[in-house]
């Protein structure tokens, strides 16, 4: 039997935010029984603590959606971090498949924060497909998209970003297929992340159902490559901007999302993400 614990990421409320499933104990399963026992949870994401390759690192951590393992995901990141970082203050390495990433955990009265910089600069992954499919795709129309372009970035995973022009857009929005399909094609990815600007920063959602995620109540990765978009757009200005995020609204699990990013003479440094997690279940599964 392996011991499993179950979090909610990106909140400080049980029963909102991001549920991931984390598996202790790991270094001797097979990709093959990760895989199995990701799709028994069904979450959007579940983790396998390994020993690290490097002591000097804490942790080898594989991440898997219920279809496939990923190279680097944020919420399953600040989980980990946070579960492994118990009642301290401290920094942790985590070696996932997309890099070595740095966490920095500190206390804000009382609650923990887990804050991790990214660990592969977002780069254009593909060329955008064209509007009308991305309207037709998400049940909307041309001219609710905007008021800047699409564009395809990856920094590990790849994500299609569609700007929209309200709240009330943003919640309308929904994968329709076929379009869906050949938009996923058309983009060479597998997720759509949908945001519009608040007064605070951005609301956002992000469809994934070819991964077997339909929707996700909070992405850290695409959070973290949303830097490149906004900069691309020019929303992004010289120096270092933090800005709030929200997403899962619109299906009943708000989560908060801390991004921060530096541009220097127009070029993107380093990018953080931060969040909180609150510990819901723990138990044993068998070995598949």
């Amino acid at each position: 039997m392996l011991r499993f614990h179950i979090y909610d990421v990106f909140t400080t409320t049980p029963f909102t935010g991001n549920p991931l499933a984390i598996v202790e104990g790991a270094d001797d399963l097979t990709t093959a029984q990760m895989q199995t026992i990701a799709r028994q949870f069904n979450l959007s994401e579940t983790l396998f603590i390994q020993r690290p390759e490097d002591p000097a690192h804490t942790a080898k951590v594989r991440i898997f959606f219920p279809t496939a393992e990923i190279p680097f995901a944020g919420h399953p990141t600040i989980g980990c971090a946070l579960h492994l970082a118990g009642e301290t203050e401290t920094d942790i390495t985590l070696e996932e498949q997309a890099g070595l990433v740095p966490v920095t955990i500190t206390r804000q009265g009382g609650a923990a924060l887990a804050e991790f910089t990214a660990p592969k600069a977002p780069q254009r992954h593909a060329s955008t497909p064209p509007l009308p499919l991305i309207a037709t795709a998400l049940g909307l129309a041309p001219t609710d998209l905007g008021p800047t372009d699409p564009g395809v970035w990856q920094g590990g995973p790849a994500f299609l970003y569609v700007p929209v022009t309200d709240l009330a857009t943003l919640a309308a929005a929904r994968p329709m297929e076929p379009a869906w399909s050949d938009l996923m094609t058309s983009a060479d990815v597998d997720s759509a992340y949908l945001y519009t600007q608040t007064a605070t920063g951005y609301r956002a959602r992000m469809f994934s159902p070819t991964a077997g995620i339909p929707e996700d109540p909070a992405t850290g990765s695409a959070s973290a490559i949303l830097a490149a978009q906004l900069l691309a757009t020019g929303a992004l200005p010289e120096g270092t901007t933090t800005l709030d995020l929200k997403q899962g609204v619109e299906m009943g699990r708000p989560s908060d999302i801390r991004l921060t990013a530096t541009v220097k003479d127009g070029r993107l440094g380093p990018i953080r993400i931060a969040g909180h997690a609150v510990p819901i279940a723990n138990g044993t599964i068998r070995l598949p």
